[in-house]
């Protein structure tokens, strides 16, 4: 018996002097935005605004209370987006600064807007929900308000790939028959029903490569790049996708769910403390439904999800490992899964070996160094028979 071996070490290569300066530029971008919706939010709640912006709401709704709550939040969406203009704009010509973009102003600002408006909506959906609640149930708003949310969660989870991802991207259905096989075998082999393998035109607006495994119950669908499907070979993708679907294997879609169930519940908890302190210590606000505090919960919901962002993160790399190991043990060798890695760090322009401060807050999934690293040594673990 003998161990494999390589001759080199993709994962060695370091990160090119435009990979830095390319990710180092999207943490400051990141840290302006945080700085910027934060800023937003203290300056309403501090100066008083946000008094003033539900006063001219229930002006224009002549005292409807729903309609005034909605007019209240897009004052809000309509602030957070000039706000958030001039980053979003360095943002888009960012892209194409490092030849990573082929949108042009025109879909840009046509996407933006239909972010906006979706946005909107949801966030109205939310706002509604959340007051509706405090009035009718004023002592366990919170607790309501959190069991309707995971409905909703679970709902847009299912629906995401069939009402939401088509209003930004097309997909068609994949015509190579024999990679679509393929690979709805190996969704067969981690126990997944896929319902359809699509083509997702991503070089409309990308030169970057992505795929995945989206979608609920009838709803769950592989969709492929075609910017994938153009310069990755058949092996390359089925390593790919094993990976996403070592997702499912390990049931990472509903440990997820579990995990966001309670982070949820902390965060309505959370708010409905500091909203009580607001107005009955330091009579912030007339009452619990005047939504001039929906600045407050927002900060609340975010200031959580930024506390607990790096241990998400690190549970997300926790997952992602597992997953990298399913699809190891599910492809013949390891070589594409190696050589994709690689590809995709070029492509994608994503560090290979970032410090470990930015892996912690930033990095969802492992550095592709280590990815890489992991599975050789696995692939020198696995005994070959020898001629």
């Amino acid at each position: 018996m003998q161990g494999m071996t390589f001759s080199s070490s993709p994962g060695a290569q370091a990160d090119t002097a435009e990979t830095r300066r390319y990710n180092r530029i999207h943490r400051r971008l990141t840290f302006i935005d945080l700085g910027l919706s934060f800023g937003v939010l203290l300056l309403l709640l501090m100066t008083g605004w946000t008094g003033t912006l539900r006063d001219w709401a229930w002006h224009g709704a002549s005292a409807h209370y729903a309609l005034a709550l909605f007019f209240y939040i897009g004052l809000l969406a309509a602030i957070s987006k000039v706000v958030s203009l001039t980053p979003d704009i360095y943002s888009f010509r960012l892209e194409h600064r490092f030849h990573l973009s082929n949108q042009g102003w025109a879909s840009w600002a046509w996407d933006e807007a239909k972010g906006w408006l979706l946005g909107l909506l949801l966030g109205a959906i939310a706002g509604e929900i959340v007051f509706a609640t405090i009035r009718a149930w004023p002592d366990f708003w919170w607790l309501i308000a959190w069991v309707v949310f995971i409905a909703l969660m679970v709902f847009f989870a299912q629906i995401a790939p069939v009402v939401l991802f088509p209003l930004f991207y097309k997909f068609k259905p994949l015509e190579n028959e024999e990679l679509k096989a393929r690979l709805v075998s190996l969704g067969e082999r981690a126990g997944a029903r896929v319902h359809g393998v699509y083509e997702w035109k991503l070089s409309e607006k990308s030169k970057k490569a992505n795929a995945a495994l989206t979608g609920l119950g009838n709803t769950r669908r592989i969709i492929l790049a075609d910017t994938l499907l153009q310069n990755y070979s058949a092996d390359e993708i089925e390593a790919i996708l094993a990976h996403e679907l070592g997702h499912h294997a390990h049931k990472h879609m509903l440990k997820g769910i579990a995990i966001q169930v309670a982070v949820t519940f902390v965060g309505f908890w959370a708010a409905n403390q500091v909203l009580r302190y607001a107005i009955y210590s330091r009579h912030m606000f007339e009452h619990l439904s005047d939504f001039a505090d929906l600045p407050l919960l927002v900060l609340v919901s975010s200031m959580i999800s930024l506390l607990l962002a790096p241990a998400l993160n690190a549970w997300s790399r926790h997952n992602e490992r597992q997953a990298d190991l399913y699809s190891w043990q599910s492809t013949p060798s390891i070589e594409p899964f190696i050589t994709s890695m690689t590809k995709l760090a070029d492509q994608n322009l994503a560090e290979r070996e970032p410090s470990r401060l930015v892996e912690i807050l930033f990095h969802s999934h492992p550095p592709i160094t280590k990815r890489i690293r992991a599975a050789q040594e696995f692939a020198q673990s696995k005994p070959t028979m020898q001629a």
